[in-house]
This record gives structure tokens, sequence and C-alpha cells, in this order.
């Protein structure tokens, strides 16, 4: 079992490129800069998730099929913003997952029961919200089928 001290990971953090030193990492005040930083970080994090991650790429096939079914069935704005808070939720739920993955691979690289418990729940917490997001899209698609 690989134990990482809060010394090593201080290390870790200050050797990352957009970490900053502890002295910059106090909130020194709002500026528009920082600002347009924060968004180029989170839209690269976008980005990195739907290239790099696999199970996004199935958000993102079914993401597209429930938009088209959606306009085909020429949906409700209530419908609408059931389906766009569920897709935003299941892809979320990915990025929350890929990160604690990420996070864990490196403070562990080799097998510890606590990353593999720790791995599971965020993925079983992806799950969760990929079957709620299909019983959305059931209530909403199901009626218009027939069924």
């Amino acid at each position: 079992m690989n134990s990482v001290s809060v010394f090593e990971i201080e290390s870790l953090s200050l050797s990352h490129p957009h970490s900053n030193n502890k002295n910059k990492m106090k909130n020194s005040g709002f500026t528009f800069r920082k600002r347009l930083a924060s968004f180029r970080y989170a839209f690269h994090g976008i980005r990195l998730l739907i290239q790099k991650e696999h199970n996004a790429w199935i958000h993102c096939f079914a993401a597209i099929s429930v938009i088209i079914a959606g306009l085909f069935f020429g949906l409700s704005q209530t419908e609408w913003v059931a389906i766009v808070i569920v897709i935003g939720a299941v892809f979320s739920a990915e990025a929350v997952n890929s990160s604690i993955e990420s996070l864990a691979d490196l403070v562990s690289p080799e097998y510890n029961e606590a990353i593999k418990k720790t791995k599971d729940l965020a993925a079983g917490a992806v799950l969760i919200m990929a079957i709620a997001a299909a019983i959305v899209g059931a209530i909403i698609f199901l009626p218009r089928l027939g069924f």
C-alpha cells in the first residue's frame, strides 16, 4: 500500500503548471483577467473530457440522439428543460468521476483498496445520474412512441 504525505502532495501541486504558490492561492480580489483565465481552464477541462474520456463519448452519442429525437417529436419547453438538466448532470458527474480517477491514480499508482472504493463510488455516482437521465427520457419519449 502506498501512502503519500501531505508534503509530497504539496510538492506535486506546486509543480503543476496551473498551480500558484501559497501566497497567490489566497483570494487577492476580483479581476476580469482572473475570471477569463478561470473560464479558459474550465473550457480546457470540457475539451479534455470529450477528447480523452471514452465514457464521455458514450454520453455524447446519447445526448446527440436525445436532442435529435427531441427535435423530431417537438418537445415542450418544460421537457427541454428536463433534458438539458439531465444531460448537464451526466456530463458533470462524468467530469467529477474522471477527475477523481486521475487524482487517485497519481496519489496511488499501484492497487490500493481505499482508492478502489473511492473510484467505485465516483463511478457509481455517474451510473446513478445516467439511470435518472434514462428515466427522464423514458417519461418524455415512451408516450410519444405509443407506450
